[in-house]
């Protein structure tokens, strides 16, 4: 019992320190200037900047998954029980409210909002860590030409780094919306999941989390990336020679076709994710057969299809919002956000 506290305990600490640091940095009169003081002219990538970048990441990534609970809530529903959820969207909404009342659209809200500031916070403080790296390695010249693969590399590279500490809390929340009773929050649901199950119970469906992250993120930033980069293309135009208004509305209309991209491309890893975390879902024995039970039970068409629609709202409206939100803290934290330099294009930043 005393090993399991103190293993809960250094979970929350470990899950703790990015808020901590950030808390820190923000409230020290000396670390707190520097956070949020303005970028040099040059826009030079310390470590600093990384710090805001995943400051920013965190903030944009709990908002937005935060305010989409609800319709996270009926998707859940949908994939675990299409039978009963067979109404579309609006209908799941209607079901949940009418047998669990409106607050039952808010289950789970603690450990979305709790984890996914974890998750942005390596993801895209991550990418941009990595997107850099290559740059300075590469060349400019070299990395302009290689953009798309070094977004992929970078993407997935923070991606991984983020699910390790994403899966516990994303087990918990499936867990408790499969079963509203289970938990009365997300310290007594990490409690029992570590009681019942231990701690390869956080990891149950770290899996099918990488299959739906990693692919789900590389589509994302690229999408986002090269649908932005073509805007300011046909436009004649840089980021840097623009309003903030208009790089804003470039971030959130190339934030929306991402994200539903992305959606498609992540769908069917999610209904795995979705249906691994239900109590006795697959059977018996090892991850990969209970996955290759639930596959077969569930088709290939369903599991590419069911819950989509909702899924294509949610994202694409999430991930147009983690773009806009990102660009705006970045900016307001002083920092110059890092876009590809085509060194040949006259003007070109």
């Amino acid at each position: 019992l005393i090993l399991r506290s103190r293993t809960v305990s250094s979970l929350w600490l470990l899950f703790f320190v990015p808020f901590i640091y950030l808390f820190a940095t923000m409230t020290n009169p000396e670390t707190g200037s520097v956070l949020l003081a303005p970028s040099p002219a040059g826009a030079t990538y310390d470590l600093m900047y990384y710090v805001k970048g995943a400051a920013s990441g965190g903030i944009c990534c709990s908002i937005t998954h935060g305010a989409l609970c609800p319709v996270d809530v009926v998707k859940t529903r949908v994939q675990l029980d299409p039978i009963k959820y067979n109404s579309g969207l609006i209908g799941g909404f209607r079901t949940v409210v009418a047998e669990e009342g409106i607050g039952a659209l808010a289950t789970g809200l603690g450990a979305t909002a709790f984890g996914y500031f974890i998750q942005g916070w390596f993801k895209f403080g991550g990418v941009e860590f990595f997107k850099i790296q290559a740059v300075e390695a590469l060349g400019e010249e070299k990395a302009w030409d290689l953009k798309t693969p070094i977004y992929l590399g970078a993407s997935a590279c923070a991606e991984f780094i983020a699910d390790v500490f994403l899966c516990p809390l994303e087990a918990v929340r499936i867990r408790a919306v499969s079963d509203p009773n289970w938990s009365t929050g997300l310290a007594d649901g990490f409690g029992k999941m570590l009681k019942q199950e231990g701690v390869g119970g956080f990891y149950a469906g770290f899996a099918p989390i990488l299959c739906k992250q990693i692919p789900y993120t590389m589509a994302k930033f690229a999408v986002q990336g090269s649908v932005a980069d073509y805007i300011y293309a046909t436009q004649g135009t840089t980021p840097a020679q623009c309003s903030a208004n208009y790089n804003l509305g470039i971030s959130l209309f190339s934030g929306v076709i991402a994200g539903v991209s992305a959606a498609v491309i992540s769908h069917p890893a999610d209904t795995l994710l979705s249906k691994v975390n239900k109590k006795g879902a697959g059977g018996e024995g090892a991850m990969m057969t209970r996955l290759m039970n639930i596959a077969r039970e569930t088709g290939f068409v369903k599991l590419c299809t069911v819950g989509l629609l909702p899924r294509c709202i949610m994202i694409g409206t999430l991930t147009a919002g983690q773009f806009g939100i990102f660009d705006t803290v970045m900016a307001a934290l002083g920092a110059s956000k890092f876009h590809f330099h085509n060194p040949n294009a006259e003007g070109g930043h």
